[in-house]
């Protein structure tokens, strides 16, 4: 079953405007499959291939005479010297056509830096991650989140009702789309991301990292899963996989070039030396962690040690996409804490106000839980807006004044 991307629309309004859309996300997100559905009636070639990559390297300019644009070009960040080539369509007589190229990859260092080279001015960049609850549950409202009750309202319109083990179920499958092709069971959830992981360390991180050392970037890669929603400790990680600060900064960065880790700041505005510096780490995909973390289960997984911590890294995740897929590639979106550890889980700059936000696998909240949120009173020039807890309780309430409370699936 194929379900309709809210990116879809972001990509065919920047190509109005632009000769070549970029998509990075990481593997088996859905890029290609979305790209196929949305423009069926163009040349699609993946470069994931062995003897259309080979012909391509050798012969850039042949393969863009027998895939003639508009065209797809799956991985293109695989054959670096097709940039040039698209640069040279870009600028020809033909610089006025727009929706030329469609190119994806899953290494976004690798492809951006091609695309920073070649195609500056001349691409137009979106970002996209597996599959959201809104586009699961077939909802048409696509504005990025904000906890107001102007959202609520909205997505309350189409929005299932709560069920927690619904809920649950979803953020331990994860949300890559070939797991929702067909009825799935616990075994099936178990091949794929073992394949699915195995397939990154082949064909993603051999090709940027020379990994001589395996079993310990397996380690690196659980360690991170498993501190997914705190702050970044680059000592801690390296004892956990037996390695120095430098190599764990760079098998870091790979992660996240490769859409699997997001590094949310801190907010700062130099208004206080008392504001924390370090990112907070999230691994964007719950299931996936949930695979590497061992919880085979929707139950083992909600009684670990780390459920808060997974609840937290789903509910970034679907903040997230909701700005990614309208295009908003760099969302304000931060957290707060400070050297007297008031710490509020996510802060999103709309302007000069901010919106806070705390996280919380309670289905009762108190006031006591967003206390912290009256240390926004202290930043100055800007503005506190409404607020909420998200969490397992089943209705839409109000906290306090302009608080709510808000369930999981209403993001």
């Amino acid at each position: 079953m194929y379900y309709k991307r809210h990116i879809e629309a972001t990509i065919k309004r920047i190509t109005k405007r632009k000769p070549v859309v970029v998509i990075t996300g990481a593997r088996q997100v859905g890029k290609s499959t979305m790209l196929n559905k949305a423009f069926g009636d163009y040349s699609s070639v993946s470069l994931n291939r062995p003897l259309v990559r080979s012909s391509a390297k050798d012969n850039p300019s042949l393969f863009f005479e027998q895939n003639k644009p508009p065209v797809i070009v799956d991985e293109i960040q695989k054959v670096p010297e097709l940039f040039d080539y698209v640069k040279d369509v870009v600028d020809s007589d033909n610089a006025e056509k727009t929706g030329q190229f469609y190119l994806t990859g899953s290494q976004s260092q690798k492809l951006m830096e091609r695309v920073s080279d070649s195609l500056a001015g001349r691409a137009g960049i979106v970002k996209m991650l597996g599959l959201s609850c809104r586009e699961l549950d077939g909802l048409s409202y696509t504005k990025p989140f904000l906890p107001t009750k102007t959202h609520i309202d909205e997505i309350s319109k189409s929005a299932p009702d709560f069920n927690y083990d619904s809920l649950i179920t979803r953020i331990h499958k994860g949300y890559f789309p070939e797991l929702y092709k067909t009825e799935s069971d616990l075994d099936d959830w178990n091949d794929y991301y073992d394949s699915y992981f195995q397939t990154y360390i082949e064909k993603d991180v051999k090709e940027v990292l020379n990994i001589r050392d395996e079993i310990a970037f397996v380690k690196f890669v659980r360690a991170c899963a498993s501190l997914s929603g705190e702050m970044i400790n680059y000592v801690t990680l390296g004892e956990m996989c037996g390695k120095d600060v430098g190599t764990v900064k760079s098998w870091l960065s790979v992660l996240v070039s490769s859409g699997l880790v997001y590094l949310l700041e801190p907010y700062h505005n130099n208004f206080s030396k008392r504001l924390v510096k370090s990112p907070k780490m999230y691994f964007l995909d719950t299931g996936l962690a949930c695979f590497l973390l061992g919880w085979n289960t929707p139950t083992q997984l909600v009684n670990g040690a780390a459920w808060g911590h997974i609840f937290e890294s789903f509910v970034f995740a679907e903040i997230l996409k909701s700005y990614y897929n309208v295009g908003k590639t760099s969302p304000q979106i931060f957290y707060y804490r400070d050297t007297d550890k008031n710490e509020i889980d996510l802060l999103i700059k709309n302007g000069d106000v901010l919106h806070p936000i705390e996280i919380k696998t309670t289905s009762d909240p108190t006031k006591s839980m967003v206390s912290s949120f009256k240390q926004i009173n202290k930043i100055p020039d800007m503005k506190v807006g409404e607020g909420a807890i998200i969490c397992l309780a089943k209705d839409v309430l109000p906290l306090k004044d302009d608080v709510w409370i808000l369930p999981g699936s209403k993001i």
